[in-house]
């Protein structure tokens, strides 16, 4: 890479890692960008994609570094200032922050360098990438659906539902719930038993929360407010769709914001709850370790896999088709139930 456009690079507002001035003159430098590593599952997806950027580095063909931004236009910025300089021996993996950086990956295929998509994939450039490497949103709510029917719920049961926000990823995550009841999806190769179908009059007693803001502080206190009305003790079967989500029911429970006759009522119906996503603290109640006597009560608890370190994969997907490999564009990673009885299986962020 030109020292001089290096040096701009370096000084740009991003600031790039130093490691950008260490890749080898012979070996292809993989850009990877992502959210700050702060907190949650978007800051976890940094943390594992430094590891695998170590992994590259070690092995030697190619050099990493991961360049992380606190904002869309921040990583707008980034990519502007990586295609200002020697594009010819470059490749990008990138977690979109939203939609709007739409205009820079076109910048990206315009200059033709490879690129890797991961989780947000915009339509619109997807034809261009790689590969798009994404989870599997609708598989989540098939997979939570699954997990219900197997502990024995019937069509027609009230089934509470703690929506993330308002984006497609909700829509996908609601939508793979109403499938596999109705028979129109399944979760690890199998469809549910025809008896137990979900007609569209069966699908109404299903109640959605609206936006939750992926907030574990709002759903606690949606719950609270839900269990308001000693009726809604009722309500065995819960679906929320993030396990922070999960979090903020089992401390609305362990808290004192509902009245003890209604938890003993609604414990005593013993509720089953899924999440997704891989937190740690809510793998830790699926290893026993936390809330261990709130857990015991439930019949069942789960969360469906959703991880960060997905970004390994995309950065992956990247390295085998720099070495000539075949590469599948559309790049979907089922799900998983997770439980007590496996969750030691699963990396937890």
């Amino acid at each position: 890479m030109n020292k001089k456009i290096l040096a701009a690079v370096m000084t740009s507002a991003m600031v790039l890692s130093m490691g950008a001035a260490a890749h080898a003159e012979d070996g292809t430098h993989i850009y990877v960008l992502t959210a700050s590593e702060d907190h949650g599952w978007t800051g976890s997806v940094a943390t594992f994609a430094k590891e695998k950027a170590e992994e590259v580095n070690a092995e030697g063909t190619y050099t990493a570094e991961v360049i992380t931004a606190a904002s869309a236009s921040d990583q707008i910025t980034q990519i502007e200032d990586i295609l200002a300089g020697d594009t010819s021996n470059i490749a990008i993996v990138m977690m979109p922050l939203d939609d709007t950086v739409q205009s820079a990956i076109q910048q990206i295929v315009d200059a033709e360098v490879p690129y890797v998509a991961f989780d947000r994939i915009i339509d619109a450039v997807a034809p261009t990438a790689v590969s798009n490497v994404k989870g599997d949103n609708s598989g989540i709510g098939a997979g939570s659906a699954a997990y219900f029917v197997s502990l024995g719920m019937k069509p027609g049961d009230a089934v509470y539902v703690y929506e993330g926000d308002t984006s497609s990823v909700t829509t996908l995550r609601d939508n793979g719930f109403v499938d596999y009841l109705t028979g129109a999806a399944e979760f690890d190769g199998a469809a549910i038993a025809d008896d137990l179908k979900w007609s569209e009059e069966d699908l109404a007693s299903i109640t959605y929360s609206g936006a939750m803001n992926w907030s574990r502080s709002d759903t606690k206190t949606s719950f609270e407010s839900l269990m308001g009305d000693a009726s809604n003790a009722e309500i065995k079967w819960f679906y929320a769709e993030d396990d922070e989500l999960a979090m903020g029911i089992l401390e609305a429970l362990n808290g004192g914001g509902i009245d003890d006759s209604v938890k003993e009522a609604f414990l005593g119906n013993a509720p089953a709850m899924t999440g997704c996503g891989g937190l740690d603290e809510y793998y830790e109640v699926l290893r026993g370790n936390s809330y261990a006597d709130l857990a015991e009560k439930f019949s069942g608890l789960c969360s469906v896999t959703y991880s960060p370190a997905m970004i390994q994969t995309a950065i992956q997907d990247m390295v085998d088709f720099l070495n000539g490999e075949t590469v599948e564009q559309d790049h979907v990673i089922a799900c998983e139930n997770v439980t007590s009885e496996n969750v030691d299986n699963y990396p937890s962020f």
